[in-house]
């Protein structure tokens, strides 16, 4: 099955389960969530926001790569969102609404 939106050839992911490993005191990581929220609501996936210090395993595993974006366990971004990538695994095609750009610092 494909929506109106999916990119040609995607399937319509609306099980998709994305899981985002941060920090609390991460800007990076609270970037990253801010950014794929539209992208979330756009595709009909869960999103779960998951604080790699909250388990000394994950820690472990993630520690300094943090931000870390994964879909039903396969990694597709860290540190930065990748959008392209994002939107090819949730069958997101152009005509879906983009996250928000990247703060670009300053004061």
């Amino acid at each position: 099955m494909r929506s109106a939106s999916a990119a040609p050839g995607a399937l319509e992911r609306t099980s998709a389960h994305l899981v985002l490993y941060g920090r609390a005191w991460c800007h990076l990581c609270e970037d990253m969530r801010v950014a794929l929220e539209p992208l979330v609501a756009a595709a009909g996936a869960r999103l779960d926001v998951v604080d790699v210090d909250s388990d000394p395993a994950l820690q472990a595993r993630y520690d300094e790569l943090v931000p870390v974006l994964l879909c039903d366990g396969i990694e597709l971004c860290h540190y930065r969102l990748d959008e392209a990538r994002v939107r090819a695994t949730l069958g997101l095609g152009p005509g879906a609404p983009s996250a928000p750009p990247a703060p670009t610092g300053g004061a």
